[in-house]
């Protein structure tokens, strides 16, 4: 089944994997498979084109919250289901004879992409076996196939999206990556009309080099001067430039182009996964928050500098500061802590921290906090935010006998 699929999806485009998944996994007993993706706000799976139901009818978008397909989605984990639409199933157990529909996640790595739905004979370690390696290879595929068509982000998207989120959307890695020792997790609204928030992470060797950029304004202007930082601090950190330099070469770029009438605030940090050590450089940011065993145990605000592009040239303090396994760092915009109900209640650093605690505590992983963060966030707000609001977490997983 699996090579049979992999040779033929050499000439196959993003439209005609639904056919040849459901081709190759009839082969192996699994049936009417079903192909979903998440849209970029994460509230709706979406089926990729020309998909049908067993009764014939065309698919169509179903909720991540409400549905058994969104269950494996926000848990991360297989789940099992009576045969009916996707709209109205229920939970099965997970062993029993007779067919049921199994669901499984779609993961780019930890970045959580979409569900797969496969009608199995019945349910035991083997089959399950099976389909969870027949969607590591799907998604593996679809992911392949979604930059070469504009099929994918027609797909994701549920209005139109304006022109500065466009391009940063394009510039920005994905939501989630993880390895043995550190989780990384983002997220970004409002989705389609983000105008100056922007994010970055990599993970060079041993180092996990992070970036958060908030650029003054809502404007088209406001996303080309997160885009500047962006790609500044990308040119010199691959030319292998210190979070200080970076930060340095950000300020400088963005006068340059803007004649100091623009600035961003932003954070460039490292983080040592193999000892914990951070570093970092604040350009007039909110200050990052750790929490460590369900408590915030420190408020990184001992090193600060002002926002880059002003070339005010006041020097930029280094912070370093010692992290311990299963710590957690939160990096953050002001639009999360400053989101205002139609009350003026501010959302708060305060909540903000509390909710993220809570979910750690209810055993719900990173990129899941977040995603629900972010709807209560929206929430809060009636649905619309004043200002962009991103989140950054990153947790470090190292064992304890790390030196």
């Amino acid at each position: 089944m699996l090579g049979d699929l992999l040779r033929a999806n050499h000439l196959a485009s993003l439209e005609d994997l639904p056919f040849l998944v459901n081709e190759h996994a009839g082969r192996a007993g699994l049936a009417h498979a079903m192909l979903y993706v998440a849209d970029l706000q994460q509230q709706f799976l979406v089926p990729l084109p020309g998909q049908r139901d067993e009764a014939g009818n065309p698919l169509e978008r179903i909720s991540i919250d409400t549905t058994v397909a969104g269950l494996a989605f926000r848990g991360v984990e297989p789940v099992h289901a009576r045969t009916a639409t996707p709209t109205g199933e229920t939970v099965e157990p997970f062993a029993g004879e007779g067919p049921r529909r199994l669901w499984v996640p779609l993961l780019d790595g930890t970045d959580r992409i979409g569900v797969l739905g496969v009608i199995v004979p019945h349910a035991d370690e083997t089959v399950l076996a099976r389909v969870s390696r027949l969607a590591a290879l799907v998604s593996l595929l679809v992911e392949s196939k979604r930059g070469f068509s504009d099929v994918y982000a027609q797909l994701v998207r549920t209005r139109p999206m304006a022109l500065s989120a466009e391009v940063l959307w394009n510039l920005m890695p994905g939501a989630t990556f993880s390895n043995d020792r550190v989780v990384v997790s983002a997220a970004l609204e409002p989705a389609y009309e983000v105008g100056g928030d922007a994010y970055d992470f990599a993970l060079n060797g041993d180092v996990l080099r992070l970036a958060i950029f908030d650029a003054m304004g809502h404007d088209t202007s406001a996303g080309l001067t997160a885009t500047i930082a962006m790609g500044c601090c990308r040119k010199y950190r691959r030319e292998g430039a210190d979070v200080l330099a970076a930060s340095d070469a950000v300020d400088e770029a963005i006068a340059d182009q803007f004649a100091t009438t623009r600035f961003a605030t932003g954070i460039l940090a490292d983080l040592d996964t193999r000892t914990g050590w951070l570093i970092w450089a604040n350009r007039g940011h909110p200050p990052p928050v750790v929490l460590r065993r369900g408590q915030p145990v420190a408020t990184l605000d001992g090193a600060f500098g002002t926002p880059m592009g002003l070339q005010l040239g006041l020097p930029t303090e280094l912070g370093r500061y010692q992290l311990e396994p299963g710590d957690r760092l939160l990096l953050y915009t002001d639009g999360v802590i400053e989101a205002q109900d139609p009350q003026g209640e501010l959302f708060g650093l305060e909540r903000f921290i509390d909710f993220v605690i809570r979910r750690e505590a209810d055993g719900v992983p990173a990129p899941e906090t977040l995603r629900r963060l972010i709807n209560t966030i929206l929430d809060h707000q009636r649905g619309w935010l004043q200002d962009d609001a991103t989140v950054l977490l990153v947790e470090w997983c190292a064992h304890s006998n790390t030196s």
